[in-house]
């Protein structure tokens, strides 16, 4: 057999021998082409491409082969339409925006920004009106609030508009209802604004009814009342858990089915009821609706060692421990040097005036006062008062300043951890406030 070798003038290839033995035909005839077979070159093939593939002979047909079935599966792939909810909307012109915002709910209470950002974005539909009117009484009845519907309230009360925040607090993201918009976004926050509110009220009833304890146990203690894993028993006492699951037994539901709604529902309540009656409205409802016992032994923290605490506490504090009653009821009296001075005391002992005028004192505290913006004008009755104020700051700023690394084990309460605990929940609390304030325009774009 002869050597197949190409012309030097033409590229037309002969393969009269080596080709005989093969059914070329039939294979020929299962290649399918968008192009007319007569355009096809059959038997020709550049030598540049012939040369790329070493693998197999010069002279095989499989070469030939594999050259033309690559030619001839260049199709063009099929386009499908992307899904709806993937294409870009043109946005809304200025008129119809404008009227959006002008029909919304949020808008209607200017002097309650807070509460404003936490209604719907849009009225409520028919679906939602039919479910305020088969359930809510029941649930404000198992919550302990009048029967009397909100709107009879005046405009400046924010507890006007209780029903309609007690609703967005049952749409949790696990129901049917929660596919529209405004009650998705609804709930959303205030659930974002409940969660604060509690760790806020708990952190400040455990911090004046616990004054020589740190706050590793209160946090169990916390933990042991508002954790996910115990509020389904709380929501259960209540008669709230029909409402959240109003198809199936909650007691039969596993733990990842039955804790994330009752969780939900659970913070939003609370921001609920944080909007419209106040802080001092939490505590009852914990105590009283849920039933909450801090003297349950599920709520007892674990025994630690602890050292024994040398300081002695404000008047308030020694020998008792404080009721829910008795926090939510305070009132500052009218000569008070702070908005909250008992929760100062509880965490700035009196025995700190004994280290005034060290080192710290003439050195560091006028540098953090300045850096911080203190002493501001006031306009006391005395000038005494100014004064008081003034040295009662600087006794909780040098306590901040003393961290547990240096002093902790020198004294147990010179170190910054009650005044953290506090602070902490403080700041996510004002934080999640002013989140909420700046997106009120975000559900309605």
């Amino acid at each position: 057999m002869d050597l197949f070798k190409p012309s030097s003038t033409t590229h037309d290839l002969s393969f009269q021998y080596s080709l005989s033995p093969f059914p070329i035909k039939p294979i020929f005839k299962t290649l399918k082409s968008s192009k007319p077979t007569s355009q096809i070159p059959q038997f020709s093939i550049p030598i540049s491409q012939i040369n790329q593939d070493q693998q197999l002979p010069q002279n095989s047909p499989q070469r030939l082969l594999k050259e033309l079935s690559k030619r001839q599966k260049l199709i063009t792939p099929n386009k499908k339409t992307p899904p709806k909810r993937f294409i870009l909307k043109p946005p809304l012109d200025d008129a119809k925006l404008a009227q959006r915002f002008l029909n919304s709910p949020q808008l209607s209470l200017k002097q309650f920004p807070l509460l404003s950002s936490c209604l719907p974005s849009s009225r409520f539909t028919t679906p939602d009106k039919t479910w305020i009117d088969e359930y809510l009484l029941e649930a404000k009845q198992a919550l302990g609030y009048p029967l009397e519907p909100s709107e009879s309230y005046p405009d400046d009360n924010p507890a006007k508009q209780f029903e309609a925040l007690l609703y967005l607090a049952f749409g949790h993201p696990h129901c049917e209802r929660t596919r529209a918009r405004h009650v998705r976004s609804g709930h959303s926050r205030l659930g974002f604004l409940g969660q604060y509110v509690l760790e806020l009220a708990l952190a400040e009833f455990l911090l004046q009814r616990y004054p020589r304890e740190s706050p590793g146990p209160m946090r169990e203690r916390v933990y042991a009342l508002i954790g996910k894993r115990f509020l389904p028993k709380w929501v259960k006492a209540a008669s709230l858990h029909n409402l959240i699951f109003q198809y199936d037994d909650m007691d039969r539901l596993v733990r990842k089915e039955r804790e994330p709604p009752v969780k939900s529902v659970f913070w939003a309540l609370f921001g609920a009821i944080y909007l419209c009656f106040g802080m001092p409205e939490v505590y009852p409802v914990l105590f009283e609706v849920f039933g909450m016992d801090l003297e349950d032994e599920e709520c007892q923290p674990k025994l630690r060692r602890q050292l024994e605490d040398v300081d002695y506490v404000s008047a308030e504090f020694e020998g008792r421990k404080l009721t829910w009653q008795e926090v939510a009821a305070y009132k500052p009296p009218e000569d008070a040097l702070f908005a909250h001075p008992r929760l100062f005391r509880a965490c700035v002992p009196p025995g700190m005036h004994r280290f005034r005028g060290n080192i710290w004192d003439y050195d560091s505290r006028p540098q953090v006062m300045n850096t911080l913006g203190y002493p501001l004008q006031m306009k006391d009755r005395m000038p005494e008062i100014t004064n008081a104020r003034n040295i009662e700051l600087g006794l909780g700023l040098q306590l901040a300043f003393l961290h547990p690394s240096k002093y902790k084990f020198e004294h147990p309460r010179f170190c910054f951890e009650r005044l953290e605990y506090v602070g902490q929940k403080i700041q996510v609390r004002f934080s999640s406030i002013f989140s909420l304030v700046n997106n009120i325009r975000t559900d309605m774009a």
